[in-house]
């Protein structure tokens, strides 16, 4: 299956200029029902609205969030389409049916998008049998007509784009899958902002160490960190309270692979106090509800071992 999405120019124009882009937020001025046209790796196409009212890119579906506008603005920045948070309002708003008052940090709806590729304006593209009544998008199958023709077409134009071909095929299909016919799409690698998103979704909003539900002050942790090799994985994060999220990558509390916490007798050492930590030793973590979802043993064990200082 594949969605097509009618696409504002400004999101789409000021996208296409960031190089090296690795996700987008498609948001969504309300939340409204969400989004459940897609599966995880399925190609989300951009289309134009009219006088345009062209396909002009896709890019593969990860995750779907509510989040208030901040929020969305905190974890993708530019790559939500609009150059701060203030643009970034004025434009939901125009789109809004329902006005905000003042400072209002109301909730948008978040598709989070990745590996988006945009085509040169040669490349642009109709969407077969496209009623001029469609509001938001529609969905085709890829398999069949009229979705088999435009995928089709996509793939050649993807294939000639300046990317190497093994690149778009990685993204596009399994390795070994036919060149035409069903396509069989990976799921996407997240980026940063995709991770933290899906990382408070999957710990269902509230911290995992204290259970603190107020969610400006909640972070999404890396266990093994980026910059030493860690993915941008659920498996490899934590929602964490801010001042939680400090003391983990500073090594003074830990969770171990049975995912118990461990705090460090050096608090109270280093900083002659600490004991509302300390006491939170020996408690076991609250992790997300699916066990796939789960903070990695390998990863809690990288990172007792590398960062912990107790």
């Amino acid at each position: 299956m594949a969605f097509v999405g009618l696409t504002d120019w400004d999101w789409f124009d000021r996208l296409r200029s960031i190089p090296d882009l690795d996700e987008v937020n498609f948001w969504q001025p309300s939340p409204g029902g969400g989004f459940a046209a897609l599966r995880p790796g399925e190609p989300f196409i951009f289309k134009l609205h009219r006088p345009r009212d062209l396909i002009v890119g896709c890019a593969f579906f990860a995750h779907y969030s509510r989040l208030p506008v901040s929020l969305a603005w905190d974890a993708f920045r530019t790559k939500n389409g609009t150059a701060s948070l203030a643009e970034m309002r004025t434009r939901v708003q125009r789109y809004r049916r329902t006005p905000s008052s003042g400072p209002e940090d109301y909730e948008i709806g978040c598709v989070v998008l990745e590996q988006p590729l945009f085509l040169d304006e040669r490349d642009w593209i109709e969407a077969p049998e496209w009623k001029p009544n469609i509001q938001r998008g529609r969905t085709y199958r890829l398999d069949t007509e009229p979705g088999l023709t435009m995928w089709r077409a996509l793939e050649v134009r993807l294939g000639a784009s300046p990317l190497p071909i093994e690149s778009v095929d990685r993204l596009l299909r399994e390795p070994g899958a036919a060149r035409y016919g069903s396509p069989m799409f990976v799921l996407p690698r997240l980026g940063q902002g995709s991770f933290q998103v899906a990382v408070v979704d999957a710990y269902r909003r509230r911290c995992a160490v204290t259970g603190e539900k107020v969610l400006p002050v909640l972070e999404s942790a890396h266990i093994k960190p980026y910059a030493d090799g860690g993915e941008h994985r659920v498996d490899n994060g934590m929602l964490l309270r801010s001042d939680i999220h400090k003391l983990f990558d500073r090594g003074y509390l830990t969770v171990t692979p049975g995912l118990e916490i461990v705090v460090s007798k050096r608090l109270r050492d280093d900083f002659d106090n600490g004991d509302d930590y300390l006491a939170m030793s020996g408690a076991r973590i609250q992790a997300p509800l699916h066990s796939a979802q789960h903070p990695s043993a390998e990863f809690l064990a990288w990172h007792n071992a590398n960062r912990y200082v107790g």
